[in-house]
């Protein structure tokens, strides 16, 4: 996905109103954003109840602010997971950086994860069970608590793994909710840029009686003059002109 709209991407016939109700209704028709929420909380509320050994679980998913934790059965959950982010250590975020299953009771949460394993024992959790999202696009992995020792075993981590392929769906879901969410208002504010600068070029060419393209390079020299966006240019003469001021001699 393009990480800008450019303007000269918009054709100058384009009709920003009608194309703006348009991305509205674009927007109406995606999945809503809870919708990714909701779906992860359901797949851990299913799991826990799937899984004897395990009293909790959450989703962690690494983005580019940091790991965040999408989804979770209790508060609990989410302070364990907050204890993990703070301290930078943790199965959560081993499961997502290494790609790979991780299982570990009390004792080897201390060896691995000292700093975290001290913070969190109040929780009283005694074994831990964190799965990574398949797919190489995903950042994620899917964690279980448990409160008795020894709760997880090889065999939990095999059908874990097949209960995240569930949960994977969802983060790429949202993943593609949200760059679409992205793209439609890079639009809205290429949409409204052109809009402002189509003004301007029209006040310019009134002005200074020119045609529109003469009118158009004026605003771009100016922008260049004065270091700063042709948008802004644009908005200045538009206001300039709402205040009833003169901008003749500044361009």
């Amino acid at each position: 996905m393009p990480d800008e709209i450019h303007l000269h991407t918009l054709t100058s016939d384009v009709d920003a109103d009608a194309v703006t109700v348009s991305l509205d209704s674009v927007l109406e028709l995606l999945e809503p954003e809870d919708e990714f929420e909701v779906a992860l909380n359901t797949v851990c509320r299913r799991i826990v109840s799937t899984f004897p050994g395990a009293a909790m679980a959450g989703v962690t998913v690494l983005r580019a602010t940091g790991p965040v934790t999408a989804a979770a059965t209790s508060d609990d959950v989410v302070a364990l997971e907050e204890l993990q982010y703070r301290f930078g250590e943790g199965p959560a975020l081993d499961a997502v950086r290494s790609r790979e299953p991780v299982r570990a009771d009390r004792a080897a949460a201390y060896e691995r994860w000292p700093a975290y394993a001290a913070s969190s024992e109040p929780a009283g959790v005694h074994s831990y069970l964190s799965v990574p999202l398949p797919g190489p696009e995903q950042s994620a992995a899917l964690n279980l608590y448990g409160l008795l020792p020894h709760a997880f075993h090889r065999m939990d981590e095999s059908v874990l793994e097949l209960h995240v392929e569930a949960a994977s769906v969802a983060v790429r879901n949202a993943r593609r909710y949200g760059e679409a969410r992205n793209l439609i208002e890079q639009l809205r504010i290429a949409l409204r840029s052109r809009s402002v600068i189509d003004q301007a070029k029209g006040i310019v060419m009134a002005l200074r009686g020119l045609d529109a393209e003469t009118a158009f390079d004026v605003l771009v020299t100016r922008s260049q003059r004065e270091n700063v966006k042709l948008r802004v240019v644009a908005e200045r003469v538009v206001a300039a002109v709402s205040a009833r001021t003169t901008v003749h001699n500044g361009l």
